[in-house]
């Protein structure tokens, strides 16, 4: 009996120590840039679970993140946006801008600690053209002609014509032809537990609750000073902002309202950063065309003139975002300002309906052929925005005789169970917007298989050419050309009703350090982040390779 009571204290004395590495520490210390120290752990917030850590398997963010830690590209953006190398040291673009020759680095290892050459940047590009392959990332790749390994760190592609994202396209992660080489890649182990060349190395994922990594001490550009980084999936954003205040997630994405009204006090500054700057995303309602309403055009422009675009951003971004036109932003070379707008106006909207064959009768309802105009819009679970902007266009629509009902979904039932099975009427969901404007995979009609993400099923001819122009003209004044009238077709069609780009804010503990906002956001140097030693709140070891 005493020896049971010696471990239960036992384990209350160390249950109590676990807890206090968690605690704040000092507020006024965070002042202090300090000596970096390695082996702190980042905690943050995230309201989806990644769906699989395969890049070219996954569409999902919250995958992607994961990943881009975990794996290396060819090359990278930095933080102005400029491509720089990444796995490739260097490159050489041929004068007539048909082929690039990469040079690889030497010594990098996968985490298993196998070495990393040409072998898998071949298998790389062979495994994702391969038709058996359900990625909806192909598509570049497939417009290589001709692969070759010159050495082991020399990778040479060459194209048919020229292709404007040709260098950037290679910023695609590189995966171990060992480990996956002549298996199923779908059912491989590395979709749970990926082998990568990156600066973290997977170490655990608890399904609902976390994902885990750990810091690379053999990473090519140096050790992580960041020890641990934990993914918290916490599916609603008021129970993740509660997690956040009290210390247990160092870092999230805000609300509007978290933004505005929910942190703006002393106390939370004296703890936390906030980062304030227009995200690469954009936020839309895209329809089903296939369904018998949306298959007409000017069904889908009276819905857009019936959503008040101004009031979803005054009344539930609080100020924090501004209205899409089309799917770019406005700070982008890319953007055309003199597209077709779509001012919110009930009369403009019921006229065009009208036109539509749909009438109104005596109870408000519109109807086509005695059939009531009512679909249902799927939204994510979680995403307190995107279901606050989905009632308000609920209401909006109702004004005009429109039933819109809304089903809200857990993310990976909403993907693989409606989206991936083009098993909805409509979406409310969001898109991160390219660095390089390329929207071939979102738009063509070529791209409406399984896993793909023309899942709409939009089909224009005239936007099929002018894709397919763009990106194979290499001069960025030509290629607007084209880009700008693609906007033009898109806002005439209306396939999605844009609704905003949001502002991405964030909030981050004060005792990170090495934060520098670009063009490129908050995260492309992470690696470079730290935190001084005496602000320390959790000591981690770096991982040792397998």
């Amino acid at each position: 009996m005493a020896t049971k009571k010696r471990l239960i204290l036992l384990f209350f004395l160390c249950f109590a120590l676990l807890l206090s590495c968690g605690k704040k520490k000092d507020a006024a210390s965070y002042d202090d840039p300090g000596t970096p120290a390695y082996g702190d752990m980042i905690v943050t917030g995230s309201i989806g679970e990644p769906s699989n850590l395969i890049p070219i398997l996954a569409s999902d963010s919250s995958s992607h993140e994961i990943a881009s830690y975990v794996y290396n590209g060819l090359v990278k953006y930095d933080r102005d946006l400029n491509i720089v190398g990444d796995l490739a040291e260097s490159w050489v673009i041929s004068k007539d801008n048909l082929s690039i020759t990469f040079k690889l680095r030497k010594g990098v290892k996968w985490h298993d600690g196998k070495p990393f050459t040409a072998q898998d940047v071949m298998f790389t590009y062979k495994v994702t053209i391969d038709p058996k392959t359900p990625t909806p990332y192909s598509g570049d790749f497939k417009l290589v002609k001709k692969a070759e390994m010159l050495d082991d760190y020399t990778f040479r592609v060459t194209y048919d014509r020229p292709f404007a994202p040709a260098l950037i396209s290679w910023s695609s992660g590189i995966l171990p032809r060992h480990l996956l080489e002549g298996q199923d890649i779908t059912a491989s182990p590395l979709k749970r537990k990926p082998v990568g060349t990156g600066r973290f190395v997977f170490t655990e994922w608890v399904p609902g609750d976390r994902v885990i990594l750990t810091a690379n001490p053999e990473y090519f550009e140096g050790r992580p000073y960041i020890g641990k980084y934990m993914m918290k999936i916490i599916p609603d954003t008021a129970t993740m902002f509660l997690e956040l205040k009290n210390s247990s997630i160092d870092m999230m994405g805000l609300t509007p309202l978290q933004y505005v009204k929910q942190t703006d006090y002393p106390a939370f500054k004296r703890e936390f950063n906030r980062y304030k700057y227009l995200a690469f995303a954009y936020t839309y309602i895209g329809y089903n065309l296939k369904h018998k309403f949306f298959k007409d055009k000017r069904v889908r422009q009276a819905l857009a003139h019936a959503v008040n675009k101004q009031e979803i951003i005054d009344g539930i971004l609080l100020g924090q975002g501004i209205e899409a036109t089309g799917p770019f932003k406005p700070d982008m070379w890319a953007y055309n300002g003199n597209v077709k707008k779509f001012a919110y106006d009930p009369e403009r909207a019921l006229a065009l309906l009208k036109e539509a064959g749909f009438e109104r009768g005596q109870d408000g309802k519109i109807r086509k052929n005695g059939i009531p105009f009512e679909f249902t819009v799927l939204v994510n679970q979680g995403n307190t925005v995107r279901i606050q902007s989905a009632e308000l266009i609920q209401r909006r629509f109702s004004a005009i005789g429109i039933t819109m009902k809304i089903r809200v979904l857990e993310w990976a039932t909403l993907v693989n169970d409606f989206i991936d099975k083009k098993n909805f009427d409509a979406v409310l969901l969001g898109w991160t917007i390219p660095n390089d404007p390329d929207l071939f995979d979102i738009w063509h009609s070529s791209k409406q298989g399984p896993k793909e993400l023309n899942f709409t099923s939009y089909e224009n001819k005239e936007i099929d050419e002018l894709l397919v122009k763009a990106r194979h003209t290499m001069d960025q004044a030509g290629r607007k050309k084209y880009i700008d009238r693609i906007q033009e077709v898109l806002s005439e069609d209306q396939p999605y009703t844009f609704l905003f780009v949001p502002y991405s804010t964030v909030a981050l503990s004060r005792r990170f350090k090495g934060i520098d906002p670009g063009p490129a956001g908050i995260m492309y140097n992470f690696i470079k982040w730290y935190v001084p030693e005496k602000q320390v709140r959790y000591r981690i070891h770096a991982a040792v390779s397998r």
